[in-house]
């Protein structure tokens, strides 16, 4: 029986570039469009069909990048258009796809938009943005409303020269575009088609669920006690008129092109809520990036703390998601790394120097064996880790690091009445959790600065590169590197490890994670030892039994293992059958 041809993007590998951190070819520390192309036959060779770029447009970088000026140009850190073009021509001679990554939940407070919005009331961009006069309470004037921004402190900012106040649900160099405006939706369509023209592929969609507020802007609930910002998520994430927003976007932009959307849907672990978003009838995206997998280890306070999970919890969150609608044509996105998070071999598996290549390796197994569009972020491929906790504050360079790292100490300062406050237990949790991790500059080789750079760094490069970095794991049969490469094939050459359907085995297991995948005639077993320490399986439950299965790939080296009803899986290893039908 044959299957219905699938869209080119379900069966794609996405990589991640944080373009500060991939390459810098002109020395000055900053990585750059002319780094990336030296770089184009490395990613091809990986196995990679798209890259997403973060964003290269020109912005202050008071959040890397996510406060755009000018959204049809290029920051002159990263170089120019011609460079984007050239690059985008490099990409697609090798067959390669590129992505672009729109922030239109905001701009910078510096793009010529807001420029001309707060220059006065009676400005005709001041309703581009979200304007609102204080509330006086006691002869005080506040905010507008209670409501936190994401990095910490009020969601307001006062304008002095027209005493009104602008929403920024992020940094204050942030605010927030009206999406109410239909003109603001016009100019954001304007920005779309025009990279479009230019080439681009498709479109990463910064926080794209957050673009319409509840009516009114209402106060959110109090719920911490100890500040009067409260976390206002429930008034704008998902809001009344995202999805006719981004219907509308299907119509004007995305419906006549071929390209790949994925929206960034935070603050949202439910589940119909973010099937809106992918299912096809509903004509808005191809597929959203959610957190719940994300978030196992972020108690509510803040994502920088850590919580501990069990792998039960990720079993069920994983299965949950891999089974979701399939029927009506759910998609997910599949990934464990971006530059918002901490490296996945510290977080997942274990980085120590005995368990980190074949913990990155079983990860890598996990991730190709999911139903989805894969998402490698940068480094992903080479096993990089959290750099060291003996990193003082000094080295956090992340404005939501500093932001919360300030806050929690003024609050310390406060109740014990003095200026030095330990702090050591914050540090301890940025070591494992902040998104810096992500962001220290890919390790090229052994050279200064890990061949990153002939200048001086933005960001330090983790300590390890002398061993560990890309040169020394290409020429290494055994590297994660060449696991991963191995992985990103095997994936291309079995349709039923990314379309087939997903059958969790030894659910209550707090050690394996296991599951069938079938597919028309073929079947697939995947067996991953989440922990260290041997563990044995019976696997004479299975329907259908093992016979036939055929071991097709594993992060043990050299070893082809057979099948029988009970196996003993080592630490962390991973294991990949396959199961054709037998032809009468």
């Amino acid at each position: 029986m044959s299957m219905p041809p699938h869209p080119w993007w379900k069966s794609a590998t996405v990589y991640q570039i944080y373009p500060a951190s991939f390459l810098d070819a002109n020395g000055d520390g900053t990585g750059d469009l002319a780094g990336i192309i030296t770089k184009l036959d490395y990613l091809k060779d990986l196995g990679v069909d798209v890259i997403w770029l973060s964003p290269i447009y020109r912005s202050p970088l008071a959040d890397m990048g996510y406060d755009i000026s000018d959204y049809e140009d290029i920051d002159s850190r990263y170089g120019t258009l011609e460079d984007w073009d050239r690059l985008l021509e490099g990409v697609h001679a090798r067959g390669m796809k590129l992505m672009m990554d729109l922030v239109v939940n905001h701009t910078s407070d510096e793009h010529a938009w807001f420029t001309a919005s707060k220059s006065s009331k009676d400005d005709p961009k001041r309703d581009w943005y979200i304007w609102r006069p204080g509330k006086f309470i006691d002869g005080e004037e506040l905010p507008p409303n209670n409501w936190k921004s994401v990095f910490q402190g009020s969601a307001w900012e006062r304008d002095p020269a027209t005493g009104e106040y602008y929403l920024h649900l992020y940094v204050s160099k942030q605010p927030d575009l009206n999406w109410d405006n239909p003109i603001v939706r016009s100019a954001v369509w304007d920005v779309m088609r025009f990279w479009v023209r230019r080439g681009c592929d498709g479109f990463r969609m910064d926080v794209i669920n957050i673009i319409s507020k509840t009516e009114g802007l209402p106060d959110a609930p109090l719920v911490d006690h100890t500040q009067y910002y409260q976390p206002a998520s429930m008034h704008f994430a998902n809001g009344p008129q995202v999805h006719k927003y981004i219907k509308q976007m299907h119509d004007e932009v995305l419906s006549q092109h071929d390209l790949i959307t994925v929206g960034e849907t935070p603050f949202t672990h439910d589940a119909s809520e973010l099937a809106a978003y992918v299912l096809p009838q509903n004509r808005e995206l191809n597929m959203v990036f959610h957190f719940e997998l994300m978030d196992i280890d972020s108690p509510s306070e803040s994502p920088l703390l850590r919580k501990p999970w069990t792998l039960g919890e990720l079993k069920a969150i994983v299965g949950r998601w891999q089974r979701f609608m399939r029927d009506d044509g759910f998609w997910n996105a599949v990934f464990i790394e971006n530059h918002d998070h901490a490296r996945s071999v510290s977080r997942f598996g274990n980085d120590s120097p005995q368990w980190r290549a074949v913990s990155a390796k079983m990860l890598a197994l996990f991730e190709i064996t999911q139903t989805g569009t894969l998402y490698v972020y940068q480094g992903q491929e080479l096993g990089l880790k959290n750099f060291s906790r003996t990193w003082g504050i000094e080295e956090y360079k992340d404005v939501a690091s500093q932001n919360y790292w300030n806050l929690i100490k003024e609050q310390r300062q406060k109740t014990q009445g003095k200026e030095d406050v330990d702090m050591s237990d914050l540090l301890e949790s940025f070591a494992q959790k902040a998104r810096d991790h992500a962001r220290t500059p890919m390790q090229w080789n052994a050279n200064a600065h890990g061949g990153f750079t002939t200048g001086t760094p933005w960001m330090r490069v983790n300590d390890d590169y002398p061993e560990w970095n890309a040169e020394q794991q290409i020429s290494d049969e055994t590297s994660v590197y060449a696991f991963w490469k191995r992985a990103l094939k095997v994936r291309k050459a079995h349709d039923v490890l990314i379309y087939g359907d997903f059958v969790m085995l030894f659910e209550a297991h707090e050690q394996v994670f296991a599951y069938t995948r079938n597919y028309g005639s073929t079947s697939a077993l995947v067996l991953l030892n989440f922990k260290e320490g041997k563990v044995e399986v019976d696997l004479g439950e299975i329907v259908g039994g093992v016979a036939g299965y055929a071991f097709v790939l594993g992060n043990y080296e050299n070893e082809e293992i057979g099948l029988g009803d009970k196996v003993t899986l080592k630490d962390y290893e991973g294991r990949v059958y396959v199961r054709e039908a037998l032809l009468n």
